[in-house]
């Protein structure tokens, strides 16, 4: 377990008593060797990007307003240029009541990244839970990844912005976004095995190679719409990906 995941700012608490059922019976749709506690912050997601336990006091009202407010900085300007004094400033509050609810610039950067990580998996992993275990939950991963990257272009995305300010920067917040990113890529990981347990893809697919492929399709996708602001980018993923998907097809037999 990274420590990143220890401190303040820890997904929230009460488990809810009910998911799509592909998610709370069948513990074979987890990412496997994750941490048990970042696989339930996988698992037991958020919906629309509210936490489980949603806001009800006063206090937890405002951290949530922070919380807001900052993702959407950290979205287009970075996590690393996010400051307690900043937030402070754009929430109309005093330095030591955003300190109140984050103890340390540190703890909030990690709060943010939690945060988006809770989002991300409301909007693309738990709804793709409710397709048929294989190629058809791959398929609405995928898609749904894509969509979610499509609505970023104009911020940027924190996973991979994250990645880029943080490629050689060691500490707890780079700890938290590969930890992160490493369920997401477990989850896809095991969606791919699925598909070539259920007979969708060939025997000898090889499911590490897949998911390498798949995530450079939509490293590709965030490129060019991104920084060279072509259009099409988001039609030639999926055309790249049915591509993909067909090439693993065809090596059947």
């Amino acid at each position: 377990m990274s420590p990143a995941l220890n401190g303040p700012g820890s997904f929230p608490g009460p488990v809810p008593e009910s998911f799509p059922e592909p998610v709370s019976k069948s513990a074979s749709d987890l990412p496997q060797g994750a941490s048990a506690r970042a696989s339930s912050a996988l698992v037991h997601g958020v919906a629309s990007g509210v936490p489980a336990d949603t806001p009800r006091t006063k206090g937890e009202l405002t951290r949530a307003a922070i919380l807001d407010a900052a993702l959407a900085w950290s979205a287009t300007e970075g996590i690393e240029g996010l400051t307690i004094g900043l937030l402070a400033e754009r929430m109309h509050m005093s330095k030591s009541g955003v300190f109140a609810h984050f103890g340390s610039r540190e703890d909030l950067q990690i709060a943010v990244v939690q945060a988006y990580h809770q989002r991300f998996v409301a909007d693309v992993f738990l709804p793709a839970m409710q397709q048929p275990r294989g190629l058809p939950r791959l398929e609405a991963l995928f898609a749904n990844w894509v969509h979610r990257v499509t609505l970023e272009i104009s911020q940027g995305c924190i996973y991979i912005g994250g990645a880029v300010e943080y490629d050689d920067r060691p500490g707890p917040v780079r700890a938290a976004l590969i930890e992160l990113v490493g369920i997401w890529r477990g989850a896809l990981l095991r969606a791919s095995q699925q598909a070539v347990e259920c007979g969708h893809l060939a025997a000898d697919t090889d499911p590490t190679q897949l998911v390498f492929e798949v995530c450079g399709l939509v490293l590709s996708l965030h490129h060019d719409a991104r920084f060279l602001k072509l259009d099409g980018c988001t039609g030639r993923a999926h055309a790249g990906f049915a591509r993909l998907v067909d090439s693993y097809r065809s090596s059947r037999g």
